[in-house]
């Protein structure tokens, strides 16, 4: 039996996919008028979308999927936290760091455009992973409440109802402020991606400043690293936010510190 989706849970989904769909765009207009190009923006977009959903899910597919690593990586929190940590920051990093030193080389003269790509790298990742699953959720949760969902579990082979049946049940359970929770990360993981920008823009442009580049690796894998341990243990989701939201802040002040000794006037 699918339970119905409260109306407040609906409304939390098409609220925060709205919110957190603006925020790259607000991000883009507000840099722009402060002296950024646009190009960094969609070069950011662009990079997420080559190193991330496709290069790092086919490095994905052939360790988890066909490798006998797979089965252990997945059978351990900690494992997983490592892999996961490590192949988010080597992908994402080298990724901004290759966008510097080739695409973007020309638009080093302003180093606002360190802002514009986080905010383009940060913002395609929150559409892509939020915003678009929560209007898929949305559209799923009309369908439950309708009747409709009748329809889809109908057409579904046998062996496969139970875990969409879960997923079903989980949505219809799940206490409306998770949803705005995620917005919550969602703006946090956008707020980090441009600390982390920042950090490899000057590693990219200014020589001897390699270690920049394996400083925003550590970071990016510490924090990812961090937030799967904390959810595969079950940690409660408000502290989990709390947590990324304190290393987000930290990481603030070491982005800051390299702005304040590098950055160069257009």
């Amino acid at each position: 039996m699918i339970g119905t989706v409260p109306i407040i849970s609906i409304v939390f989904m098409i609220l925060m996919a709205v919110v957190i769909a603006a925020i790259p765009i607000i991000l883009l207009v507000y840099f722009h008028k402060k002296g950024a190009d646009i190009v960094p923006f969609f070069v950011g977009c662009a990079v997420f979308l080559i190193f991330v959903l496709i290069l790092e899910a086919i490095v994905h597919r052939i360790v988890i999927l066909a490798s006998p690593a797979g089965p252990v990586i997945q059978g351990s929190v900690v494992l997983s936290a490592i892999y996961g940590g490590i192949m988010a920051g080597l992908f994402e990093e080298i990724g901004r760091f290759t966008a510097f030193k080739t695409v973007l080389k020309k638009f080093q003269n302003k180093d606002i455009n360190a802002f514009m790509y986080g905010a383009g790298h940060g913002g395609f990742e929150a559409v892509a992973i939020y915003s678009l699953t929560m209007i898929t959720n949305t559209v799923i949760s009309f369908m439950i409440n309708s009747g409709a969902i009748d329809a889809i579990t109908a057409a579904v082979p046998e062996e496969q109802l139970p875990t969409l049946i879960e997923q079903f049940n989980t949505l219809s359970t799940t206490p409306f402020y998770t949803f705005g929770l995620g917005g919550v990360e969602r703006i946090l993981a956008m707020t980090f991606h441009i600390e982390l920008s920042i950090l490899v823009w000057f590693a990219a442009k200014n020589k001897g400043k390699g270690y920049l580049l394996f400083l925003a690796i550590f970071l990016h894998a510490f924090m990812d690293g961090v937030t799967v341990v904390m959810s595969g243990s079950g940690v409660n989701v408000v502290l989990i936010e709390a947590v990324i939201a304190v290393l987000v802040i930290l990481t603030a002040f070491v982005s800051r510190r390299v702005w304040e000794k590098n950055y160069r006037a257009a």
